[in-house]
């Protein structure tokens, strides 16, 4: 009888993006049999944790957001050496993190997410006695979510998509970033302290590794998984979604995909202050080295002299911004790639930043093409993820909302405007009445770089921007994506859930 080989464990580990070399320790690829394990619990979790109390899913949640404050030391250091952001951006994304964490619990004990609707029934009603139907939301099952490159914490293992779908009563299995395995094991093993002691039932949330893509395809093919949070890159979405329609139950994919967040500069706003606007414009679109998805990659600028001037305002704040290390090879290669096909595709180089030393850095780039170039050239439109931007002359402000009838779906549009531009029936109304259809956020003398978390925010929009243009990664409208509607007819009360009940 010969026995079965020993199968080794594929090994990987984390890159300082700043010199390419290894930083921590190595992490073991999840096996298949691993997976399965962790699906299999999450499902045997769900019943005991869609029926625990809203309180006691609450606590867990405070209870997770305060052990990652008492790690904050640990993973910001992790953190630090597997991306190379700056220490003081990833603790404001950690006290981001632990305030959507704490702001889901305040949503379920509050229990409006519930929606919770009860139509009495009336026996005496003629020609037929009317039945009495309550309905309510509740949990789909258990979450894949996905971590994201740009965000090792607020969009990672114990992000807005964990954080939503564990209040909504879904168990959790969260795919680390291979960027940062060491600080998504950081971070889950605060969440996984906060489940033991709030008394959560064992397979609520768990985390599994990659150094590509198998698990996470894995992940979504399997049966016990009911629902996938994604945020990254368009064709990593769009995988994904095929993915889950092709499974013999269909189940949906919120993947955030990508955009180019269009910024409207009409006249009145480069006549009135075009220093202001240029260097908004700047720190927009070159901090964090480019990395958000908020990015505004297309900035369309009046042909005239406020124009001019801001151009040449921009021009200048570019040519003397700093190379920055970006989050991997992978990202800066495609970043790359991405200002190469502006230039196959007509986009003219406006001003270049200075380069790194770095084997990843990043250097921003300032382009520029005519409005009448556009149409004929619609890769010009395509998201670029780094330090760059377009700038797209116009003749007549009365010409925009036409293009902006032409672009795809986005995750934020801006306009700046002087106040004779903002009155109803003028310019900027007409553009706005037309980016409503095609963007999440709509944003006024602003600039898009950056989402405050807060219960109103949406983080979303028409497609390609997200592959559900009806739902939010950010806000307290993003604990819907992990609910379904059951209405209980006929039914007594006691076998009520408590939101239904009468009492």
């Amino acid at each position: 009888m010969t026995q079965a080989p020993v199968q080794t464990p594929r090994l990987f580990r984390a890159t300082d993006p700043r010199t390419g070399a290894f930083v921590g320790p190595e992490f073991a690829v999840t096996t298949p049999e691993e997976l399965d394990g962790a699906v299999a619990a999450a499902v045997r979790a769900f019943p005991r944790f869609a029926a625990f109390p809203p309180e006691a899913r609450a606590r867990f949640l405070r209870r997770a957001a305060e052990e990652l404050r008492a790690d904050e030391e640990e993973v910001v250091a992790v953190a630090a050496a597997e991306t190379a952001l700056p220490e003081a951006r990833l603790r404001s994304e950690l006290a981001r993190t632990t305030g959507q964490l704490e702001m889901f619990a305040a949503l379920v004990e509050g229990r409006e997410w519930l929606d919770a609707r009860v139509d009495k029934g009336d026996p005496e009603r003629k020609p037929a006695p009317k039945p009495d139907v309550r309905s309510l939301r509740r949990g789909l099952g258990p979450v894949a979510v996905f971590g994201a490159s740009n965000f090792p914490l607020a969009f990672s293992v114990a992000g807005g998509d964990t954080a939503s779908a564990l209040a909504a009563g879904c168990p959790v299995v969260a795919k680390a970033h291979p960027s940062h395995p060491g600080t998504s094991a950081a971070a889950a093993a605060a969440v996984l302290r906060a489940a033991a002691a709030t008394g959560m039932p064992e397979g609520v949330f768990a985390v599994v590794y990659d150094d590509g893509i198998e698990v996470g395809e894995a992940l979504v093919r399997h049966p016990g998984v009911k629902a996938v949070g994604f945020t990254g890159s368009r064709g990593g979405g769009e995988a994904l979604v095929r993915l889950a329609a092709a499974r013999p139950e269909p189940i949906p994919v919120y993947a955030e995909m990508g955009s180019v967040n269009p910024v409207f500069v009409l006249p009145g706003a480069t006549a009135a202050r075009p220093k202001d606007v240029a260097e908004g414009l700047h720190a927009s679109f070159t901090l964090g080295v480019g990395q958000f998805c908020t990015n505004p990659g297309v900035v369309f600028v009046p042909q005239d002299r406020g124009g001019d001037e801001l151009t040449e305002r921009l021009v200048k704040l570019t040519k003397g911004t700093p190379a920055g290390p970006m989050l991997n090879a992978r990202v800066c290669q495609a970043y790359k790639r991405g200002l190469e096909e502006l230039e196959r595709a007509g986009a003219r180089r406006l001003a270049a930043g200075a380069t790194g030393e770095g084997p990843n850095d990043g250097v921003a780039a300032l382009w520029e093409v005519a409005l009448e170039d556009l149409a004929a050239a619609r890769e010009l439109l395509g998201e670029v993820f780094g330090p760059s931007t377009l700038l797209v002359r116009y003749g007549e402000p009365d010409e925009l909302p036409a293009v902006a009838a032409t672009l795809e779906g986005q995750l934020t549009a801006t306009v700046h405007g002087e106040p004779f531009e903002l009155e109803p029936g003028g310019v900027a109304d007409a553009l706005f009445q037309v980016l409503v259809d095609r963007a999440g956020r709509l944003i006024l003398n602003q600039f898009p770089t950056g989402v405050e978390v807060g219960p109103a925010m949406v983080h979303g929009g028409p497609y390609p921007a997200t592959s559900d243009g009806r739902s939010t990664s950010v806000g307290t409208r993003a604990i819907e994506r992990f609910t379904r509607c059951v209405a209980y007819q006929n039914f007594p009360e006691a076998l009520l859930p408590p939101a239904l009940r009468e009492g």
